[in-house]
């Protein structure tokens, strides 16, 4: 038996090749990862004719996102865990022959360069339909279907970060407000510049110095995130 992490973020990682194992995994998506909130609602949203943007699916989730979308790639915004929800959806993608993809971006951070040009080659390479995940599909789902929409559906910036809203649950309160940062900050750029997004990324951007001048604003209150309990 393997423990990870300290303090209340300890946790066993399961084992779902047994019974115990499985129910420990089980209770663990259900209670421990929040899934009770999402048995009835995924906030689903197409962003695109073949591509969706949701929370974690669960196994039942998935099967249904094969059978009524026709979905042949899931990108898990997460990354790779040793939690139950993580095991489940893994097996649930091995079961309906759908290739799971675990690409880690982060929330409350401004992305690094290679990260963006990462995100615009792996969706000119998945299979579709597709469908991209966090846990909640507020954020991470947010920027990742941001960026799908300006590298595979050629929007610009200024379209594609409404995918960075309260429709879908996002909020620019507290430090994921770092996202709307990002790209709002090209966007000035591009005013007076008229460099297009990928020249402005490779040429010009300065991720440490947008983070540091959005923590300076005290936009980024440490109390709602907390308050929210989002990754």
């Amino acid at each position: 038996m393997k423990i990870f992490g300290k303090g209340r973020h300890r946790h066993v990682a399961a084992d779902i090749s047994t019974r115990e194992g499985r129910r420990r995994a089980e209770q663990e998506e259900v209670f421990g990862d929040h899934g009770f909130l999402r048995a009835s609602f995924q906030n689903l949203h197409a962003i695109g004719p073949d591509m969706w943007r949701s929370n974690q699916p669960n196994a039942a989730q998935i099967a249904d996102h094969v059978r009524l979308r026709g979905i042949r790639t899931i990108i898990n915004c997460r990354g790779p865990s040793t939690r139950g929800y993580y095991l489940l959806e893994r097996e649930a993608c091995e079961l309906n022959n759908v290739e799971l993809i675990d690409f880690q971006v982060y929330s409350r951070d401004t992305p690094k360069v290679e990260t963006v040009l990462a995100a615009r080659d792996l969706f000119e390479n998945i299979k579709y339909p597709a469908l991209l995940h966090c846990k909640s599909g507020a954020d991470r789902a947010g920027l990742m279907s941001v960026f799908y929409q300006i590298f595979q559906r050629y929007y610009p910036v200024s379209l594609a970060k409404r995918q960075l809203s309260k429709k879908y649950l996002h909020l620019r309160e507290g430090k994921t407000g770092l996202l709307d940062a990002f790209f709002e900050a090209y966007l000035e750029h591009a005013e007076t510049s008229g460099l297009s997004f990928l020249d402005w990324l490779t040429q010009v951007y300065d991720r440490a110095a947008i983070k540091e001048k959005f923590l300076k604003t005290g936009v980024a209150q440490l109390s709602l995130d907390q308050l929210i309990r989002r990754e």
